[in-house]
């Protein structure tokens, strides 16, 4: 079913959160209080609310996207190129953006979204940001009332369960296993928030965000038993 499904309608992507805030001490009361509730299960006895805040980025309600990388296949003859751009900014700058490209690009029913866990991640984060910011849902983020079957997006992470959901893998060792050069060669997740604070480095983030969406596709390509992309290849817009 998979090798069935032409490249050029697959939209990659991945995002990259942080915090709302750069310190706990910045958040009001009632924020405070709904975030130690919110993160009581996780933190255990383990962390206070405010040694666990540098992990905030990864609800939703309590984190801003900071960027999102697209990637998509445009296929001439046995020539293949795989371009990537990325939205950085303000949060609703950079939505709005996401959104017009798909409402423009990738709208129609042949389209898909594709991401390393974005079933449970970077699909809902997108939609709940952008409900946050008073943007209306495109349609491909627009999931109420649709049958499993109907959702237009495709998780690789889900592709390598293959109905087994005891287990999570990461990207970074599902790249490894299948013989996908490490996008992971500068920092990893748990250093996207330092290095949006302190160093206020976007730039660097948004390297990092677009290796994994290459890499993303990559493993489409690996999965559907075809060629890896090769550097030159590889074009960003």
């Amino acid at each position: 079913m998979l090798k069935r499904l032409n490249l050029e309608h697959i939209l990659f992507l991945d995002i990259e959160t942080v915090p709302q805030h750069e310190k706990y001490s910045d958040l009001d009361q009632t924020t405070k209080a709904l975030w130690e509730q919110k993160t009581k299960y996780q933190r255990k006895e383990e962390f206070t609310p405010e040694a666990f805040y540098d992990r905030a980025g990864i609800w939703a309600e309590f984190g801003i996207i900071v960027c999102i990388s697209v990637g998509y296949f445009k296929m001439q003859g046995e020539t293949r190129q795989f371009r990537t751009t990325t939205f950085h900014g303000e949060e609703a700058v950079l939505l709005k953006e996401f959104k017009n490209l798909i409402e423009t690009h990738f709208n129609k029913s042949q389209h898909v979204l594709c991401a390393h866990n974005g079933k449970e991640f970077d699909f809902p984060y997108i939609a709940r940001r952008m409900i946050i910011h008073g943007i209306d849902l495109p349609f491909k983020l627009n999931l109420f009332g649709k049958k499993p079957w109907e959702v237009p997006h495709l998780d690789t992470l889900e592709l390598w369960k293959f109905g087994d959901y005891k287990t999570f893998t990461s990207l970074k060792l599902m790249a490894h296993v299948l013989g996908i050069p490490s996008p992971k060669d500068d920092i990893d997740g748990s250093e996207v928030r330092d290095v949006f604070y302190n160093d206020n480095d976007i730039d660097r983030i948004v390297i990092y965000c677009e290796k994994d969406t290459v890499t993303v596709a990559q493993i489409i390509l690996r999965l559907r038993n075809e060629p890896l992309l090769v550097d030159n290849e590889i074009l960003s817009v």
